[in-house]
């Protein structure tokens, strides 16, 4: 029972938080030295002070130190690591501006100034001390209600994980309700809640742990993808394409190499604007990028230049390429002339790139608008 009710649950419930609460702190901290960001900075912060809030409760639950001025070190710890945290959260996907600051920390100077009641009550109220140390806190106890209600309609719609986020914030609410119920209705004798005051606090920082770790997940798919991407098309950029062909080469596998120029691109850009330009370019990579979906990868090997690596042998490249061709001249206002290459024994990469590079250039000085096969 001790276990689940007692002072041992108790123990336990902090020191999860706490292991939780130092690998948060170790993530951020490794994220804010690294790339120096307020959001980093704001959560390695946040989490100092969570980490302070409960070694404090740890220490004065061994050492039975119970006294009024215990008490209001906790809820203040527990208002500003509240809001601070909170903050981190926004941080993580905005930018933060003057007024976002005033926001978050006008909260804790709030709390501050609600807190002027733990020092005016023992003064105007002459009940027994265990009924004065109640309420000297029941204001600063409400006021974390009013946190919770703001944090939960302000901040979702401008971060990622909403739903996660609210249920945090819902688990969060359930923990002060269950709290607050069991200190001033029950004198802290209900199992029920006392189990629920137990739990509650684990879950919720499980759920933040969630959140940073999905978000730094988020964060370096986003860097690596831009380090193989091109920015305006979204194809493979030209690097990672040719280390792909090289692999494939390596390996001696019966792979083709599609090349791809679209006609007249310069005289486009001249008359019609580099805007039209740019979405001719991301209309005929998203052609590209379909028709290689499932038989291998597309790039752009460097301006109007785009690639495919058909690593598919069933492919039949004649019809491949001329559908491509075919699908520009009708779904764009461009044309474009293709050649193609297939790898054999003794060719490196260059080469067999090379080679579809030619093929594609006889396509461009003897009509334009075709598919040639490299001969």
């Amino acid at each position: 029972m001790d276990l689940l009710f007692g002072e041992l649950a108790s123990f336990l419930s902090h020191a999860m938080i706490v292991v939780m609460v130092a690998l948060m702190f170790v993530i951020s901290l490794r994220l804010f030295l690294d790339r120096r960001k307020k959001a980093y900075m704001s959560m390695t912060i946040s989490l100092i002070f969570v980490g302070i809030h409960f070694l404090l409760q740890l220490y004065f639950m061994f050492s039975s130190i119970h006294t009024s001025l215990a008490d209001y070190s906790q809820i203040m710890l527990k208002i500003i690591s509240f809001v601070l945290i909170n903050m981190g959260i926004y941080q993580l996907y905005n930018r933060t501006n003057r007024k976002q600051y005033t926001f978050f920390y006008g909260l804790i100077v709030m709390g501050f100034v609600v807190s002027t009641l733990h020092f005016i009550v023992p003064n105007i109220y002459s009940g027994t001390d265990h009924q004065v140390r109640l309420l000297q806190n029941i204001g600063l106890e409400l006021y974390v209600f009013v946190l919770i209600f703001l944090c939960f309609y302000m901040i979702p719609p401008y971060i990622g994980q909403q739903m996660k986020y609210q249920l945090a914030l819902t688990i969060y609410f359930l923990f002060q309700t269950s709290q607050l119920l069991n200190t001033y209705v029950y004198d802290n004798a209900q199992p029920v809640l006392i189990l629920a005051v137990n739990i509650l606090p684990v879950i919720y920082y499980f759920l933040l742990f969630m959140i940073l770790f999905e978000r730094v997940v988020e964060l370096m798919q986003a860097i690596y993808n831009s380090s193989i991407t091109d920015g305006l098309t979204r194809l493979y950029n030209r690097r990672f394409f040719y280390n792909r062909v090289t692999q494939h080469v390596q390996r001696h596998l019966p792979v083709y190499i599609l090349f791809s120029d679209i006609d007249n691109f310069k005289k486009l850009n001249d008359t019609q604007g580099h805007q039209m330009g740019d979405n001719v370019l991301k209309q005929v990579a998203q052609i590209m990028k379909d028709e290689a979906e499932e038989c291998g990868i597309a790039g752009r090997y460097g301006g109007e230049e785009m690639v495919i690596l058909v690593s598919d042998p069933s492919v039949k490249m004649d019809a491949f390429a001329e559908r491509i061709r075919s699908r520009i001249e009708k779904e764009t206002i461009v044309t474009a002339s293709i050649g193609y290459s297939k790898y054999k024994t003794g060719l490196s990469a260059e080469e067999l790139i090379k080679q579809a590079d030619e093929a594609m250039y006889r396509a461009k000085t003897t009509g334009k608008n075709k598919v040639v096969k490299f001969a």
